[in-house]
């Protein structure tokens, strides 16, 4: 079964927290299932903002572009964090990190950030993949660009982060972060885009740590992991991707 937008809460408007001065963060849980994350709300600077958490415990392994925790490795927690347009900090990592503690995650974890609407997230599902995105397509262009350094960096970013049952091997994990891409592009082409995503796009994936066997081998878009990786990313980033065109 594969997903699509998000559906509005059918019991009434999400809890909002007192109201808070300074940067200090003060957050809600807004009851979300673990596979899509948990949308928490908070205050920050007089901002109103939201990010996403995935509580993934013990045994699983992720790997990211991911601005902190990026690579290959044990992964107690992700985070995506929306943070204001015109982002002033200097220290995304430092950052993260606070809205983490705030949370009360500890042990490694791997935090991506975007200005887009986080509580506008949309999911895809394939075959036990979950994919969940955040869309934000105002600063959008071709990877192969030239000039590409004077471009504006600012955090708009389509973040994907994607969960599966399976082990992957280090390779296959590296496979389904390119198949997951490729998925992107397919999708925000066929949603009538001329781009091929933001300068500051960053993908995700989380898998069980693999066994004696290694892992699976194969992550690419004909492999059975990485046909349902590519199918639930388009879905997701399709979903995403179509308000930027006006498109239903």
């Amino acid at each position: 079964m594969i997903g699509g937008a998000r559906q509005p809460r059918e019991d009434g408007p999400p809890p909002v927290p007192p109201s808070h001065q300074g940067c200090a963060i003060r957050s809600v849980r807004l009851q979300l299932p673990a596979q899509r994350g948990e949308l928490r709300d908070r205050h920050e600077d007089g901002h109103h903002l939201h990010h996403l958490v995935w509580r993934l415990g013990p045994g699983v392994r992720v790997c990211s572009s991911a601005v902190l925790g990026g690579g290959i490795g044990p992964r107690a927690w992700i985070l995506n964090a929306q943070v204001p347009g015109g982002y002033p900090r200097l220290d995304p990592d430092r950052h993260l990190a606070e809205i983490a503690a705030s949370e009360g995650l500890t042990g490694p974890g791997a935090g991506l950030m975007t200005a887009a609407d986080v509580a506008a997230y949309t999911t895809g599902h394939d075959g036990g993949v979950t994919a969940t995105v955040t869309t934000g397509l105002g600063v959008r262009g071709w990877a192969a660009a030239p000039d590409v350094d004077c471009l504006p960096h600012r955090p708009g970013t389509v973040n994907i982060v994607f969960t599966l049952p399976a082990a992957l091997s280090d390779a296959a994990l590296v496979n389904a972060v390119a198949t997951a891409t490729e998925a992107k592009v397919q999708a925000l082409l066929d949603a009538g885009l001329d781009c091929s995503g933001t300068p500051t796009d960053a993908v995700c994936v989380a898998a069980p740590e693999p066994g004696p066997d290694g892992g699976e081998p194969f992550a690419g878009p004909r492999s059975t992991w990485g046909a349902r990786i590519a199918r639930a990313v388009h879905t997701a980033v399709l979903a995403g991707a179509r308000p930027a065109r006006g498109l239903s």
